[in-house]
């Protein structure tokens, strides 16, 4: 009898250790990450915190405008799927060839990625001195001047900002740079072509791109009044850029 009441206290013994092995590996499943991050600080990396607090924010910006002709906030668009679609080359007149409207195509499109992330740079840049100052360290922010580069497969964000921290020793950062991979640069290339033979000839042969870039897709949608939309599309990345034109346009009619 003694061995028999043994054995049970021993079995449920094993089974209350087992439920609490059991317990505690849920509790560490979910809660390690946020008590990893808690000890070590989101900040103990502060360009990667950067790169981070920005990264999903460019992006879109990106996207939006990329979408939208190289303009957040178009002003001469034509409305084609629901997008405000920037008129890069454009005449009011028929039989006439278009006008660039945007000759320096890729500085604009820095210029407004640029203005559309200042805000969101600064909040960045607020957010990471916050936060090593709850670690108690002592903050020394200076801000500097934010510039964008569309390069070749990237887009590059960089800050001419300093950031001195000091709990103990002092280090120093400074060269913040945000980079994403996007061909937004290739594309524009190929959309200041497009642009070249609308404004000399008057329209532009898609497949001849298609031919020679095999990974891309341009469409060409012609409206009624003699717009055109052209859609250029990589088909590995599904990245896109949107225009519009109006050159050479006919009369309606015709």
């Amino acid at each position: 009898m003694i061995k028999r009441e043994n054995k049970k206290a021993q079995t449920t013994l094993f089974i209350i250790i087992a439920i609490v092995i059991v317990v505690l590996a849920v509790l560490i499943y979910t809660f390690y990450p946020k008590i990893k991050s808690t000890l070590a600080g989101t900040s103990t990396n502060p360009y990667q915190y950067m790169q981070t607090c920005m990264g999903d924010d460019t992006t879109k910006s990106i996207e939006l405008l990329s979408t939208q002709g190289g303009s957040i906030n178009p002003e001469h668009y034509i409305v084609y799927n629901s997008d405000n679609i920037e008129y890069l080359c454009y005449t009011n007149e028929n039989y006439k060839t278009c006008v660039m409207q945007q000759p320096m195509l890729k500085n604009h499109v820095e210029q407004e990625i640029k203005k559309n992330m200042q805000s969101k740079a600064d909040s960045c840049f607020s957010a990471l001195q916050k936060d090593y100052q709850n670690q108690g360290y002592q903050v020394n922010l200076k801000s500097g001047e934010m510039s964008v580069e569309l390069l070749p497969k990237r887009v590059v964000i960089s800050f001419n900002n300093s950031m001195v921290i000091t709990k103990g020793e002092t280090k120093t950062y400074d060269k913040f740079k945000i980079v994403l991979d996007n061909n937004l640069y290739e594309l524009i290339g190929i959309v200041n072509s497009i642009l070249n033979w609308e404004a000399r000839y008057g329209d532009a042969e898609t497949t001849l791109y298609m031919d020679y870039y095999h990974d891309l897709k341009v469409e060409k949608k012609k409206q009624i009044e003699g717009s055109k939309i052209y859609i250029l599309t990589d088909r590995n990345t599904g990245n896109k850029f949107q225009f519009a034109t109006r050159s050479v346009a006919w009369p309606a009619g015709y």
